[in-house]
């Protein structure tokens, strides 16, 4: 970790959050959705419109989408990111924004994302066959798998062949995450959840049923980002980054050298070192959980337990409410929502529990939260180290 990298800590915070449409919103496009949730981030950050001079965003039906972005929403960015690393990308753009505001390219950047895909006429299906001429897979695409799902079960059988994990550790997971979103208004699936429902749901692909899977909903969501000296004088509890890392191993998941090891482990090393803190500092925790079996890794290669003792770290409601860690306070991809990209929505929920905005499902005293992104098969990585203003000295 270089020394320039340990200089940008708590050098920009989070200023404006916000969501909009999350579970169903028919009627509306991904434009409109984003556009929503892009002005009440704005707002919310005591800020208009054209005070934003720096732009973050990407989708995976477009591929020049913050040229529309910027059209649409009337900016004039100077500052303009439009990096595609799946869902990961949201949290992979923070910290190339805090070198473009520290060296006074731009002063206040929003990060946005919108998808109507659960609504929209051209859906997930006809993106995943789109994707088969636009995004070959050499290695896979061959054999027709049911990609994604298929990719994540692969990964989920090699761990409990290595390490003993059961499907019942697995189904703990989406059990957490459901007990989690019974707590929070915006979830799109509340109602109550057991592990005999889980383990009974309909297969997908092998171990992983339904119940395993991220959901397919519509939704929005945004930041906005300015110095920390700014984010002080502006009506909203600052939310700092002190730490920020990205990294890519593959592209397919039958190019991991290791099923059971991903690019968290690099991600998550080099953002803790940035913010000079540890796995052991962090009072909540919110990863990418489009299936049960990445919980269990982000935890394990994060550093918040052992290679191979994740479905024993999350057993018997260790990360539900009331248990020893609080992971995805929202109700994660799983069960709160998961309009085809994930990561905005879990650096959304972490800036929500340092500021005490979460009701019934607030961590009592959170100071510092890690929101961490995953994008493709398990191919892209991306850590945020957040904290209030007591962390942050």
């Amino acid at each position: 970790m270089s020394a320039g990298l340990e200089a940008l800590r708590g050098s920009a915070a989070i200023a404006g959050a916000a969501t909009f449409g999350c579970g169903q919103a028919p009627g509306f496009t991904d434009m409109e959705l984003l556009a929503r949730a892009a002005r009440a981030a704005v707002a919310d950050a005591g800020l208009q419109m054209r005070d934003i001079d720096g732009l973050c965003t990407a989708s995976a039906s477009a591929a020049m989408w913050t040229l529309p972005v910027v059209e649409y929403l009337g900016l004039n960015p100077r500052y303009i990111d439009g990096t595609m690393l799946g869902g990961s990308s949201f949290i992979a753009h923070l910290l190339p924004a805090m070198q473009a505001i520290r060296s006074g390219q731009c002063s206040a950047v929003l990060i946005c994302y919108g998808s109507a895909q659960r609504s929209a006429a051209f859906g997930r299906r006809e993106i995943v066959a789109a994707r088969r001429f636009l995004d070959p897979q050499p290695y896979e695409h061959p054999y027709e798998p049911m990609l994604p799902v298929s990719a994540y079960a692969l990964a989920a059988s090699r761990h409990m062949h290595e390490f003993g994990t059961t499907r019942e550790q697995l189904a703990d997971v989406a059990v957490a995450a459901r007990a989690w979103a019974g707590l929070n208004p915006e979830a799109f699936m509340r109602e109550p959840l057991t592990r005999e429902e889980v383990l009974g749901a309909r297969m997908v692909s092998d171990p992983l049923g339904v119940r395993d899977c991220c959901l397919v909903t519509d939704g929005a969501g945004a930041c906005v980002l300015v110095s920390a000296e700014r984010a002080r004088d502006l009506p909203k509890k600052p939310v700092y980054v002190l730490g920020n890392a990205t990294a890519v191993w593959n592209r397919q998941i039958s190019s991991m050298a290791d099923l059971t090891v991903t690019a968290a482990r690099q991600s998550g090393r080099e953002a803790f070192a940035m913010a000079g803190l540890a796995p052991a500092d962090m009072d909540v925790v919110q990863l990418y959980d489009a299936f049960t079996i990445n919980t269990l890794l982000f935890l394990e290669d994060l550093g918040f337990c052992p290679k191979g003792e994740g479905g024993r770290f999350v057993a018997d409601g260790a990360i539900a409410p009331g248990g020893r860690l609080p992971v995805n306070t929202n109700g994660g991809g799983l069960s709160c929502v998961h309009p085809g990209m994930y990561g905005i929505f879990a650096l959304i929920e972490a800036v929500r529990q340092l500021r005490g905005e979460c009701g019934e499902r607030q961590v009592k005293n959170a100071q510092t939260a890690l929101a961490h992104g995953n994008g493709g098969m398990l191919s892209s990585q991306a850590t945020a180290i957040l904290g209030t203003a007591e962390a942050l000295r």
